[in-house]
């Protein structure tokens, strides 16, 4: 083979390389994309269960409230 004829497989093969390495780039990207988008929805999602949690919480602190009253309400109609 001519030293031409390498330097242009030498240039062939780096062109090559290049490419690849630009399509691995943009796939990268496009997945790094996908993946915040992703962790934004999960910690909206988390959100959203975290402020659930609390009014669950709050419904069965007010129930409970309500319960221990007419438990003292039915201790009373027994002691009378």
């Amino acid at each position: 083979m001519t030293p031409a004829g390498q330097e242009s497989d030498s240039l062939r093969h780096l062109e090559e390389r290049i490419q690849l390495a630009i399509q691995l780039v943009a796939r990268l990207r496009t997945e790094k994309e996908a993946a915040l988008a992703e962790a934004a929805e999960a910690k909206a999602g988390k959100q959203r269960l975290a402020e659930e949690v609390a009014k669950l919480q709050a419904e069965r602190k007010q129930m409970r409230g309500r319960l221990e009253k007419l438990l003292v309400q039915i201790d009373q109609l027994g002691a009378s």
